[in-house]
């Protein structure tokens, strides 16, 4: 049971990672910081996790991956929702920097 526990903890703290980034992306209605291609890759890779906690029957490792899986679903929705919005608005989101100006 005590192994178990390491499981939950880990699990816990890496799936919850991620709600900083979705509550930020909630407040600003931005997501333009986000690679679409890391989300994409990290769901795969969460499906297969998914599929391997399944086999091993390790519910700590399928109840982190799930809700990591919805945690980054909806940042993925969101940012394709977002950039969209900012497409159709013109709105520019990167500074324009000449090469003499310094930061």
């Amino acid at each position: 049971m005590i192994k178990e526990g390491y499981g939950y903890i880990a699990a816990s703290l890496t799936t919850f990672a991620f709600l900083p980034q979705l509550i930020k992306i909630l407040r600003t209605k931005s997501a333009f910081d986000v690679s679409i291609t890391m989300l994409f890759v990290f769901i795969v890779g969460l499906i297969f996790w998914i599929i391997y906690a399944l086999r091993i029957n390790s519910l700590p490792v399928l109840i982190a991956n799930i809700i990591t899986l919805i945690l980054n679903l909806t940042i993925l929705i969101l940012k394709l929702e977002y950039d969209k919005k900012d497409q159709t608005t013109n709105s520019p989101k990167i500074l324009n920097i000449k090469k003499n100006d310094s930061l």
